[in-house]
């Protein structure tokens, strides 16, 4: 792509949008590619929430309708339907669009032959290292019945992408035999006029959190499960557990049974704007994750001058360095929890391991630097020539 020619960019995100958290990253990506594009067209499923967040007159918004739905073969009726209207979709932009980067959308092959057939060229941007048929497998919903259709889904999908993007090298290595096509961007930016410090680290109670979805992969009842053998080490600890998800009900009845609710705080689902706030007031937030990308509470913590306890998995290992700029644990058993926020709470050196955290986020993580990796990258995809259509 010549320097100063601007792409035109379709964005399609297939997973519907439900909760706050799963938005942020759609919303992040078309942020990004927004200053390095002629036009963005963004094809999701979900309600009016990106709509409203979009003001930007080059970026065109096209929904499909979700409605939720537990009865199995409604849900699934349901979701042929959303798949093919994502086709259509694509079908009816395609005059308009030079590239499609699929997000969040690893299981899309429809739509992806759809793009192909029309000529255009297809970026993978990779979320995490859990993908649909990972994450179904393990919150063990109606479509981890079918994994293996879906795990040889994302393969083909892999194999007909012109480019697949994911956040780091380490995350690269996992593609290697894709390694013609891999290039190495994250789509992550903090608003550090947002985070930052309110409540300096020496000032604040000794309170330990888990702010996220409530969910398996999350490993958020595990946190839960060592919120015991933590008050057995140190009794002067209190716990905060924000978000929601279908685990909310097991967690409230773990701590009853356990009768230590008046020890944590459950919050509910935590608005973007008000995290700042909550961040300012913790000690440690814990990150218990079976699978990740690269998960934006952590960013946000590290610039709020909050230490991050979490698992090796995702893009996790390429950010925190254990005993550098945060905490590093081998599982995320109950057990190994327990004994790491112990070990976290008691480290020496902890008011250092902040600040260089803070200034890792402050030097890697601006939107600036967000943008021109994007930028280059998409720059590296040889769009078909236009074709004038009357």
């Amino acid at each position: 792509m010549a320097k100063n020619k601007k792409l035109r960019v379709g964005i399609v995100s297939a997973p519907p949008y439900e909760h706050e958290a799963q938005k942020k990253p759609l919303l992040n990506l078309i942020e990004i590619v927004c200053p390095s594009s002629e036009e963005v067209y963004v094809l999701i499923i979900g309600d009016k929430f990106i709509r409203k967040n979009i003001t930007n007159k080059k970026i065109h918004i096209i929904e499909t309708e979700y409605k939720r739905s537990d009865f199995i073969p409604v849900k699934i009726i349901r979701n042929i339907y959303r798949q093919l209207k994502i086709c259509f979709d694509i079908i009816n932009t395609a005059r308009d669009v030079d590239i499609y980067i699929f997000f969040m959308a690893s299981a899309s092959l429809l739509s992806i032959l759809t793009a192909k057939v029309l000529n255009k060229k297809v970026v993978l941007a990779l979320a995490g290292s859990g993908y649909f048929a990972d994450v179904s497998k393990m919150r063990g919903d109606i479509y981890s019945h079918f994994f293996h259709l879906f795990k040889t889904i994302e393969k083909i999908n892999r194999v007909l992408s012109d480019k697949i993007i994911v956040y780091t090298e380490s995350h690269a290595y996992d593609f290697r035999r894709y390694r013609n096509k891999i290039a190495v961007a994250h789509r992550h930016f903090i608003d550090f006029d947002k985070f930052k410090i309110k409540k300096e680290f020496n000032e604040r109670d000794n309170l330990v959190g888990y702010i996220g979805r409530l969910s398996e992969e999350k490993g958020a009842l595990n946190f839960a499960k060592a919120i015991p053998e933590i008050l057995e080490e140190k009794n002067n600890i209190k716990f905060l557990i924000g978000g929601d998800g279908q685990l909310r009900d097991k967690i409230e009845e773990y701590l009853d049974k356990k009768n230590i609710h008046s020890e944590v705080k459950l919050t509910g689902w935590i608005p973007h704007e008000k995290l700042p706030e909550y961040l300012n007031e913790l000690k440690l937030v814990v990150l218990p994750s079976y699978t990740e990308g690269l998960p934006n509470i952590m960013l946000e913590a590290m610039a709020c001058d909050t230490p991050v306890l979490a698992t090796s998995v995702g893009a996790i290992p390429d950010i925190i360095k254990d005993g550098e700029n945060g905490f590093i644990m081998e599982d995320n058993s109950p057990e190994c929890i327990a004994e790491n926020v112990i070990r976290a709470l008691n480290h020496r050196n902890l008011a250092k391991i902040v600040k260089n955290a803070r200034k890792l986020v402050e030097k890697e993580f601006t939107y600036g630097a967000a943008v021109e990796r994007y930028r280059r990258v998409l720059g590296n995809v040889t769009p078909p020539k236009r074709i004038k259509i009357p």
